[in-house]
């Protein structure tokens, strides 16, 4: 009986796994840290990360300490008798800490100190998914987020429908506000260049890895860019060799700014389809056409073909005409 009291003794002794220890060993700093994060929802508190020493020597992390959230103080500020709605305080100098050291020759970490007292109040195991270090935003629900957004969605509900698929808000990962804050974050990330911007820099790396990569941009009196040609390498030789008879159109395709995408088409000797310069215009005006067939008899260096294929609009047909009057040693063209 002594014997199995002492056993029992011992057994209630004995600390649950997820409850760090000193000299507790990890393998991978990322397995330190999900643990940390395990513990920190178990106990009801947010994590963060103090500090990272790494060697100079061979780029590898020696030690580091994982602390509460709610570590530290808030460093004072000049500007506090300035400001109007300052923030709250959120960091009351908690001292719980997990610092970790390697051990080169094993090739592992362990815990090298540990203080788990804690000067404030945890959150109820009920509310854990409400802490900060627990609101995560996955792969696929950034990917779902989107998609809403895009199909025009408001994000209340869009959270509200996600809530329900994983049976309730509880069991969802993120809070109303972390959905409004990644919609936000993506469009700042999207504008950080911006559009036109954006196509611009591809068009200048394209032409800098190979110059034979053509691009034209038409802008207006306020200079922002309204008409784009382009052509690569690959258009203007397939132009080169099977340019006589070409097919533009502008009716089948058109981005989500409800511009004309024009694409020249012709057929190599297998019959194959092939590309002899795309573009984006403002508008389907003659005046559009017109700096469009100009910049592409210059991208492809003023050779013209002998046919060309295009629908019935009357300013197009008026832009090809007016080619022709133009170039003397072009041959007669059929619309």
């Amino acid at each position: 009986m002594e014997n199995q009291a002492e056993a029992d003794s011992n057994k209630e002794n004995v600390l649950p796994t997820w409850i760090p220890q000193l000299g507790m060993k990890f393998n991978t700093l990322d397995e330190a840290w999900n643990f940390w994060g395990y513990y920190g929802g178990r106990m009801g508190f947010s994590i963060s990360q103090r500090y990272k020493n790494i060697s100079k020597f061979d780029q590898k992390v020696t030690s580091c300490k994982y602390v509460c959230f709610k570590e530290g103080k808030k460093a004072v500020d000049k500007r506090d008798n300035v400001v109007k709605n300052p923030r709250a305080e959120t960091r009351i100098d908690c001292r719980v800490r997990m610092p970790l050291s390697i051990n080169r020759e094993v090739g592992n970490w362990a815990i090298s100190d540990l203080f788990l007292e804690h000067n404030h109040t945890l959150q109820l195991p009920e509310a854990s998914h409400l802490l900060l270090s627990k609101r995560v935003i996955s792969n696929m629900q950034a990917f779902e987020i989107e998609c809403a957004d895009y199909s025009g969605i408001a994000p209340k509900a869009a959270h509200e429908f996600a809530s329900r698929r994983v049976g309730g808000s509880s069991n969802l990962s993120y809070t109303p506000r972390d959905h409004k804050n990644h919609l936000r974050t993506k469009r700042q990330r999207d504008l950080k260049y911006g559009e036109a911007g954006s196509m611009l820099k591809y068009f200048q790396d394209r032409a800098a890895e190979n110059p034979a990569f053509k691009y034209v941009l038409q802008l207006d009196c306020d200079e922002k860019i309204t008409n784009i040609f382009w052509a690569d390498a690959k258009m203007i030789i397939d132009y080169a060799h099977f340019g006589d008879v070409t097919t533009f159109d502008t009716t089948f395709g058109t981005n989500k700014e409800h511009r004309p995408l024009g694409v020249f088409v012709g057929f190599n000797h297998f019959r194959e389809t092939v590309i002899f310069g795309a573009s984006l215009l403002y508008d389907d005006t003659f005046e559009s056409f017109k700096w469009l067939f100009d910049s592409f008899l210059l991208a492809h260096s003023e050779k013209h073909p002998r046919t060309i294929y295009t629908d019935q609009d009357c300013a197009m047909g008026k832009a090809v005409g007016f080619q022709c009057l133009h170039v003397s040693t072009c041959a007669p063209r059929r619309i």
